[in-house]
């Protein structure tokens, strides 16, 4: 899961994404007061599988990438929701110790949510972003 997440991160550098949350990617949670907009992703699962006599081992996950805007206008959400579009749906890169077989998005769940801030509650813009990827181990 490491390498996953390192191949992750590889993939983001220098990307419109990169560029439009201010590389603010954070893994499993935002730090507290961060600045908007940002990023977080997460494991939600991961499930090993092997073919019939061991031949090929794979590792099945679900990654979630949650974005958040704290504009009034849903045009940045919906502009950052494209950029991880354009940088992940169906991406290849390079894993250590694996190859990517495949990565596509499941399913968005669009929300305006109320977030806790050193300054009071807010309401932000929110896309959950569910991602179905399989490695195969070399």
């Amino acid at each position: 899961m490491l390498n996953l997440s390192k191949a992750i991160w590889g993939e983001l550098s220098g990307s419109l994404l990169s560029a439009h949350i201010a590389n603010r990617l954070f893994e499993d949670e935002a730090p507290e007061g961060s600045d908007y907009p940002y990023a977080v992703y997460k494991i939600v699962t991961n499930s090993p599988e092997k073919t019939f006599a061991a031949k090929e081992e794979f590792e099945d996950y679900i990654i979630q990438f949650s974005l958040f805007s704290a504009l009034s206008s849903s045009t940045e959400i919906k502009n950052m929701y494209a950029d991880l579009i354009t940088l992940y749906d169906e991406a290849m890169f390079d894993i250590i110790g694996s190859t990517l077989v495949w990565m596509f998005r499941e399913n968005v769940t669009p929300a305006v949510e109320d977030h806790t801030t050193p300054s009071g509650t807010r309401k932000v813009w929110a896309y959950h972003v569910d991602y179905n990827v399989r490695t195969i181990l070399d």
